[in-house]
């Protein structure tokens, strides 16, 4: 027998793998009824009021602009009239800006395809991280306490062959199962935006920069994998890898955070996987350090903000993900299993 399919049929036949995609089914449902539910098509006395409104504070925000040009080259200071204009006023151009207003934020109550579809996105690639790291978690855990790696390793005496079979087998079935559910799952959400809300503008940077998201979230789901794969591994237990998760998040993140912050450490952020998870993932990451402005009391506005971009932070999590990795076959292949 073929040991891809046979680890396919052992990793399907798993209860909890079958109640986590049931799972991941119904959170899909739920979410999109109750989007469904709360949406309208938009009327055209709907639609010309939220032009008007966009139109008004595109508008304002120029006018902003200007004034605080004016102000600089005149020579006054913000501090004389109690207003806040920053010390450059180009952060101030709408032309500059992310995005600028548009209808869509001016109908409530109207579900729209072009704003709503990235957060979505991050919703639906949270779940799909937290199901292939428990997913990962309990494949092989489940095995190497019950002791059906042994009596596989009886058919196939190849500890490291086997080890990587099951570890291939089940990044490749998390990935196509994560790629076929976030094609669905946009694609139905597409449809409600055409038939009870609004398409909105889906043109081509949008969907390079959806792409790009999903591309993102991917690959975090399949390191997610890998990780609970690798921690279950070393602890031979699903639990291993769950204590191990719970223990870095209430330690770490928030118990060495805290600590951190109350010693008024060096930009602390950047010392947390969240931190770099966040980067990858929207690509870049900006983080306030109070250090920066220290020195800047009473001498006007101060730009104390830093950035993590998406190379550096991938670089840590592959780091992490090929170290535990490396760690669990390192271990796997010299234990005593019995």
């Amino acid at each position: 027998m073929n040991l891809v399919r046979a680890e396919l049929e052992r990793l399907f036949a798993r209860r909890f793998v079958q109640l986590m995609v049931v799972l991941l089914a119904l959170a899909f449902a739920v979410t999109a009824a109750t989007t469904l539910a709360g949406s309208h098509r938009p009327t055209a006395d709907e639609l010309s009021s939220a032009r008007a409104q966009a139109i008004a504070a595109r508008r304002n925000m120029e006018a902003t602009h200007q004034q605080c040009l004016a102000r600089q080259d005149a020579g006054i200071s913000p501090d004389d009239t109690g207003d806040y204009f920053p010390d450059d006023c180009s952060e101030l151009d709408p032309i500059r800006q992310d995005r600028l207003p548009i209808a869509a934020d001016y109908l409530p109550g109207v579900f729209s395809f072009a704003q709503q579809a990235r957060p979505l996105l991050y919703f639906l690639i949270a779940f799909l991280v937290l199901f292939g790291f428990l997913v990962g978690a309990s494949y092989i855990g489940a095995d190497l306490n019950s002791g059906g790696v042994v009596n596989l390793l009886l058919w196939r005496p190849r500890r490291l062959t086997v080890l990587a079979t099951k570890l291939g087998t089940l990044l490749g079935t998390v990935l196509a199962l994560a790629v076929a559910a976030s094609l669905v799952y946009l694609a139905t959400f597409w449809v409600i935006g055409q038939t009870a809300g609004l398409a909105g503008q889906l043109g081509d940077d949008f969907w390079r920069s959806l792409a790009a998201v999903h591309g993102r979230g991917l690959v975090l789901v399949l390191l997610a994998t890998a990780v609970g794969f690798a921690i279950a591994t070393l602890g031979r237990h699903t639990s291993a890898a769950l204590g191990a998760a719970a223990a870095y998040a209430v330690v770490w993140e928030l118990g060495a955070r805290l600590v951190l912050e109350i010693v008024d450490a060096r930009r602390p952020d950047q010392l947390m996987l969240s931190s770099h998870i966040g980067a990858w993932l929207n690509g870049e990451a900006r983080f306030w350090d109070a250090q920066r402005c220290r020195g800047n009391s009473g001498n006007g506005y101060c730009e104390g903000f830093y950035s993590l971009t998406w190379g550096p932070a991938l670089v840590v999590l592959l780091v992490i993900t090929g170290g535990l990795t490396v760690a669990a076959f390192a271990v796997f292949r010299r234990r005593d299993l019995i």
